[in-house]
């Protein structure tokens, strides 16, 4: 048999044996909460339930369910619906490097896989084999991610989620390396996603579902390898035809650091705002200047924003903002927001609040420039600093700022987000009327060995 692309192989290898460390289990125990947490707290919007009610999905038949409902289908349409969930209101974890992504977006193909061969191949899982699973996926995804830009050649990040998850339902499925190896190699070559949607002016709610949709996909090539045996072998690095050629052009697919756990140990979480990344800190420090009581908003006479190079690329928007998903990824409007109402949530983007004339008048003498010191910082992967400083002019000519280098959430604040996670977590199953008892005690507890984790799924379906 001819051997796979370097990349390929290295991916294979890694998953077919890796082992994570308890601290790196404890990490993604961690956020495996905080996705469910995402899921049901996106459950009360009315377009979630009605993509929950897609017809030939709810009426079809299986054993994979789908977070906070009593919907049941196969395990591809299951996960297109979980990470959609998990996916939906920018509240779940983060991955920021040359590509950015959210790797817990795999989590729906985990879930969507435990419950299918449960049931129907009587294969059982661990907690602990579940969490092993997700570090696995979030490297995969994350270092793929830390040296190919796939955003400056208009495709999506979620096809590193649908390779990442490829790869994971190989390993559940109990593929060999050379199963293993076909199953990536399709995920390479299927279409990939354009990023027409997360961009002015077609930003909409396809980036809500795109994940889950890429996670469904990854699955699809993973039961199709289990019978054909159809290879690839240059699927990255066939001339003209690969995807080298075609998608990354100039710049060929790397993955030049070693697999491990680096990604899951990294990993950046959303704590108190659903907004796009690269803005966590600039709503944070937006919030600050609020909360100082220094000013009157009508006072302001202009605004100043200082970020990293994607930040400006990415969510500076000026113009008008068309709904939800175009406001919750625009840094302007963020800032505008917590500058008014010193705080900031998924209800903030709505159409109701977008009328407040105040934040189209700050929007309006808002300037958001790059700070090459941020950047530098934003891409070193010793530091990974999420830099914004937000300064505030009035029209008497005096001038108030703040900076937040480290958002709530990343690693270097880790201890101090820990009871905001928790916290968001017990809220949002609460709002369900679940049982928090035994979660609480296992989302507290450094023990993995007890933990039942059909005890935990059963609480969080219908």
């Amino acid at each position: 048999m001819p051997n796979f692309d370097p990349i390929i192989e290295k991916i294979t290898d890694y998953v077919q044996s890796f082992e994570a460390k308890e601290n790196s289990l404890l990490e993604a125990k961690t956020c495996f909460f905080d996705s469910l947490a995402c899921s049901f707290l996106a459950l009360k919007y009315d377009q979630v339930q009605k993509f929950c009610s897609i017809e030939y999905i709810k009426n079809s038949t299986g054993s994979s369910r789908v977070i906070g409902t009593d919907i049941k289908s196969n395990p591809v349409e299951a996960a297109f619906l979980n990470g959609a969930l998990i996916r939906w209101l920018d509240f779940n974890d983060t991955w920021l490097a040359k590509e950015w992504g959210h790797p817990s977006d795999n989590l729906a193909a985990i879930l969507s896989m435990y419950d299918y061969l449960k049931v129907e191949r009587n294969k059982n899982f661990s907690f602990k084999d579940l969490l092993n699973l997700m570090v696995i996926a979030h490297e995969v995804q994350g270092c793929l991610a830390i040296e190919n830009s796939l955003n400056e050649v208009g495709v999506d990040h979620v096809a590193f989620v649908k390779v990442a998850s490829a790869a994971i339902a190989s390993k559940m499925l109990g593929q060999g390396p050379q199963k293993m190896n076909s199953t990536i190699s399709n995920s390479f070559i299927d279409g990939q996603s354009l990023r027409t949607y997360r961009h002015f002016p077609n930003t909409g709610t396809r980036k809500s579902w795109a994940a889950g949709d890429a996670s469904a996909r990854g699955i699809k090539q993973a039961f199709i390898s289990e019978v054909s045996e159809e290879i690839y072998p240059s699927a990255l690095s066939a001339k003209t035809w690969g995807f080298n050629d075609v998608i990354m052009k100039k710049d060929s697919l790397k993955l030049q650091r070693e697999l491990g756990s680096y990604v899951m140990d990294n990993i950046l979480y959303k704590v108190n705002f659903p907004a796009e990344f690269h803005a966590q800190t600039a709503a944070e420090a937006a919030i600050n200047l609020k909360k100082s009581n220094k000013f009157k908003i009508e006072d302001i006479e202009q605004v100043e924003i200082l970020t990293q190079e994607p930040g400006v690329r990415i969510i500076s928007k000026k113009g008008p903002l068309k709904n939800y998903a175009d406001r919750d990824h625009c840094i302007e409007y963020i800032v505008a927001w917590c500058l008014i109402n010193g705080s900031l949530n998924s209800d903030s983007y709505s159409d109701v609040s977008s009328k407040d004339p105040q934040i189209e008048s700050l929007r309006n003498c808002t300037v958001t420039k790059e700070d090459k010191n941020y950047t530098k910082s934003y891409y070193d992967l010793n530091d990974r600093a999420i830099g914004n400083k937000v300064s505030v002019k009035l029209k008497n000519g005096i001038i108030f700022h703040e900076e937040v280098k480290y958002p709530l959430g990343h690693k270097k604040r880790r201890e101090e987000s820990k009871p905001f996670l928790e916290e968001k977590f017990k809220i949002a199953m609460e709002k369900f009327g679940i049982d928090t008892e035994y979660l609480m005690k296992v989302y507290e507890s450094n023990n993995l060995d007890d933990v039942d984790i059909s005890n935990i799924l059963d609480r969080i379906y219908k």
